[in-house]
């Protein structure tokens, strides 16, 4: 259902969610898969504001830039509200171990039993959860989400992150 940023109950929420398209080595149909529920899941239910501002509704652009993930804010009349800009350094450990994991856990739904399946993916699970706590830490002081926000957008920070290498 897309959401109309005119509408009041949208306030402290993302109507519209873009990835640097400058980015365009290929990915794999698993993470494309990935990236797509992100944006979808992220639109139908999020919860953002910025700290020390009158919650509205936000249009945001993500890429990476030297090593630095850049959140391009927008208000709903797509104007500029500011970069907030994070270093990946903190995140990479995280992003690589969870790449592993997803590719194994992708390999094995082919081919291993459901227990080798299940220890996967509570770990990826894991590794996210890690993510979006670690996210919501960096993110306090400027931007604030909640735990499900957090983790839609580390899903699209490991894409941008993949392609971005």
């Amino acid at each position: 259902m897309p959401t109309d940023p005119a509408d009041p109950l949208q306030k402290g929420r993302i109507v519209e969610i873009r990835l640097d398209e400058g980015l365009q080595r290929g990915s794999s149909p698993e993470i494309e898969h990935e990236r797509k529920v992100a944006i979808a899941d992220i639109l139908e239910d999020n919860s953002f504001t910025l700290e020390h501002a009158p919650a509205r509704s936000y249009r945001l652009s993500l890429s990476i830039r030297d090593k630095r993930l850049v959140i391009d804010i927008r208000c709903d009349a797509n104007e500029p509200l500011g970069d907030h800009v994070l270093p990946l350094s903190a995140f990479s450990r995280l992003i690589k171990d969870y790449f592993i994991v997803c590719e194994s856990y992708f390999e094995a739904i082919r081919t291993m039993p459901p227990a080798r399946i299940e220890a996967l993916d509570n770990e990826r699970r894991r590794l996210h959860d890690e993510g979006s706590t670690k996210l919501i830490e960096r993110l306090r002081g400027g931007i604030q989400v909640d735990f499900d926000t957090a983790r839609r957008l580390f899903t699209l920070i490991c894409v941008l992150h993949w392609r971005g290498e």
